[in-house]
């Protein structure tokens, strides 16, 4: 089955760009957007609207594959690529990717994907959200050739060695962390809540006071409103490096607050994912290897999780071989290909760490079914529900399209 042309299309993702570093710098909000002046290079305003670009494949028997290039809210910084604005990269893809593709024959994902991602345009790496649009359609074109799942696809070509079935999801609240909280337990998540800790002030509090009220409240709440004892969702707070900063990044000081924490949520299991962000590649591996084995020395009612800084499939593996951290964020966006996500959850899930499928609630229904296809043929341990941070949307769009792969695969068993 040969590609015979490439479509573009603008598009808008579930959420917007954020200038973290403008935010981190002490811009309030107003409303529903920021007050204050961009830090980051390209951002004209500290939130603005977030943008894709769906890359469509039109095959030789008249299907249309395709997968959407975005970006994670947070685009600028952590090391990672400058701001996607669809206007910009539009063009790189008509002018220097599309004459690449047509005519290509989709027999291969693998070999196609990893083509693509590594492609150079003046000497220069795609655009990870290029990378990552682009593969995901080569994944869907090949899928539709074979007439399969992309889960079957990457279980085959990838030898995962699974069963394709459900894996628990992981939903996110922004900062609406109470009623969204609500949403979750009577949808009955698997993972929750995430719940948006990124000022140290206003969410976690100068003592770590206000997120500790916030997990007991949680733990209460789940009690309360659930149906069945037999639901024990885990409790994974995203605290965006705030810890490090209330605590002096004193390891000490930061694993006396993580078993106040761990203590606050039983009877349910604790993630904190990003305690401290550092600032740097290798003093985040060691900042975050070093508490790791705190908390396991201690023997804590805490995991790990990474993020900041662990960006790309080489990052992965820097962080999976050195402990650092219980689990990895996989930020899907991050690491350009789809195939570069592959890779990563089967190297975590070697390595005995945690693979967390994540990404941002910025991307797009499209990405989110792709990598969706991908966490469950791999058997990550969690799958992040995206995109938005309403709860509703980005959860029904993950669980229905796991349910709708595991039904398809299950018929052909």
């Amino acid at each position: 089955m040969k590609i015979i042309d490439v479509i573009c299309s603008e598009g808008k993702t579930g959420f917007y760009f954020d200038d973290q570093r403008a935010i981190k710098k002490g811009a309030k909000h107003d409303g529903f957007t920021y007050v204050g002046e961009p830090v980051t290079e390209g951002f004209k305003s500290v939130r603005q609207a977030g943008e894709s670009i769906s890359v469509m494949l039109i095959l030789e028997d008249g299907q249309v594959a395709f997968g959407d290039c975005a970006a994670v809210q947070y685009s600028g910084a952590g090391g990672r690529d400058p701001l996607f604005l669809a206007k910009d990269f539009i063009p790189v893809i008509e002018k220097e990717i599309a004459p690449k593709l047509i005519g290509r024959e989709l027999d291969n994902f693998k070999a196609l994907a990893e083509e693509f991602d590594k492609m150079q345009v003046n000497g220069k790496r795609l655009h990870t959200a290029i990378r990552y649009g682009i593969t995901q359609a080569l994944l869907d074109g090949v899928a539709k050739a074979k007439k399969v799942t992309m889960a079957e696809v990457v279980r085959d070509e990838y030898n995962t060695g699974v069963d394709i079935k459900r894996i628990p999801i992981f939903t996110q609240s922004g900062d609406d962390r109470y009623d969204n909280a609500d949403k979750m337990i009577i949808k009955g998540a698997e993972v929750m809540p995430h719940a948006l800790i990124n000022n140290v002030e206003e969410k976690l509090g100068n003592d770590g006071s206000k997120l500790l009220e916030y997990v007991k409240w949680l733990s209460e709440r789940v009690q309360k409103l659930r149906t069945c004892e037999c639901y024990s969702p885990v409790f994974h707070i995203d605290v965006y490096g705030t810890i490090g900063v209330a605590f002096d990044y004193d390891t000490d000081k930061m694993a006396n607050y993580l078993e106040k924490l761990g203590e606050a949520a039983k009877p349910f299991k604790l993630r904190i994912e990003g305690p401290m962000d550092v600032e740097d590649r290798q003093k985040q591996m060691e900042a975050l290897r070093d508490l790791t084995a705190e908390i396991d020395k201690r023997g804590i009612n805490v995991e790990l999780v990474a993020d900041e800084w662990c960006n790309t499939y080489e990052d992965v593996k820097f962080f999976a071989d050195n402990k650092s951290g219980h689990m990895l964020q996989i930020k899907t966006p991050d690491l350009g290909g789809v195939n570069n996500v592959i890779e990563s959850i089967l190297y975590c899930k070697k390595k005995g760490i945690g693979a967390y499928c994540g990404g941002t609630c910025n991307e797009t229904n499209r990405s989110s079914e792709v990598t969706t296809n991908i966490a469950i043929a791999c058997g990550a341990d969690q799958c992040l529900a995206k995109p938005g941070m309403g709860v509703d949307e980005g959860y029904m769009i993950v669980n229905n399209e796991m349910n709708r792969v595991v039904a398809l695969v299950n018929r052909r068993k």
